[in-house]
């Protein structure tokens, strides 16, 4: 089967240590928006002005490991904050054209980690109060 993982949750919930460890084997690959701010040196530079286009490249890259990844590429892990329900949406979609089963995980901070990607703690508890959950 092959699995599409959408990991959600807000900043410092361990969403990226999640990913890499889901994607560990042969056949797996995890993707992220703030990849797209990573420099050459590996150094994490954000630029408000270009989240759309991240978010974006984030998608095409998935599709692009659906269709042409290595095989099997059963596992692919989205790990974005999805706070917001219609910001999966994209991916569901990609996943029923290309024949994935979607699992959405909510990655919670309970281990007090904090978050690689310095959020300011205003940013981080708005985005805390629209977090939307569908049960």
């Amino acid at each position: 089967m092959k699995k599409l993982i959408l990991l959600r949750g807000c900043p410092g919930s361990g969403k990226s240590t999640l990913a890499k460890e889901l994607t560990c084997g042969s056949g797996s690959e995890y993707f992220e928006a703030d990849n797209y701010f990573v420099n050459e040196r590996g150094e994490y530079k954000f630029d408000a002005t270009q989240i759309k286009l991240a978010h974006q490249k984030c998608k095409e890259n998935v599709e692009f490991a659906m269709v042409y990844g290595p095989m099997p590429l059963n596992t692919i892990v989205v790990s974005n904050t999805f706070t917001q329900e219609w910001e999966m949406k994209d991916y569901y979609e990609l996943a029923e054209k290309h024949g994935y089963t979607v699992f959405s995980l909510i990655v919670e901070n309970r281990h007090n980690g904090k978050n690689e990607h310095n959020v300011p703690t205003e940013k981080l508890e708005k985005m805390k109060s629209r977090f939307e959950i569908k049960l």
